[in-house]
């Protein structure tokens, strides 16, 4: 992680669990339109979602730990393309559950199933 990650935000990294890491990273790589590089650490298989010096997070097998019922909910980014986001969300196998809404002066949010059933929000200041 960042020296800017570990000293200006409070949240400095996550760990979405999954039950299939190749399907995740073809969900996170579409929908995000970003790299999501596969990784090893000694027994453990993950993927890191491209941050370069933002937040950043990565996929991690851990079936007992989706929840798509409630619990934290994270906003990703999809900055000027939450419109094109949302349409490969079913595309790459999740689900919309709630639809492209705007959150008064904090832009527009859309909170979808991913390919694993975790709940998500994708986040942008702009409705396009």
């Amino acid at each position: 992680m960042s020296e800017f990650n570990s000293k200006h935000n409070r949240a400095v990294w996550f760990d979405i669990p999954v039950a299939n890491l190749d399907r995740a990273v073809e969900f996170y790589a579409g929908v995000l339109g970003i790299q999501v590089h596969k990784e090893r650490y000694g027994e453990v298989s993950f993927a890191v979602l491209e941050h370069h010096e933002g937040n950043g997070g990565c996929l991690i097998p851990e079936e007992s730990a989706i929840r798509s019922d409630g619990g934290i909910l994270i906003y990703l980014n999809v900055e000027g393309r939450i419109r094109e986001a949302v349409a490969q969300v079913e595309r790459l196998g999740g689900n919309v559950v709630h639809p492209i809404h705007a959150i008064g002066p904090h832009g527009f949010k859309s909170v979808v199933l991913d390919s694993e059933g975790n709940r998500i929000a994708l986040h942008s200041m702009v409705d396009r």
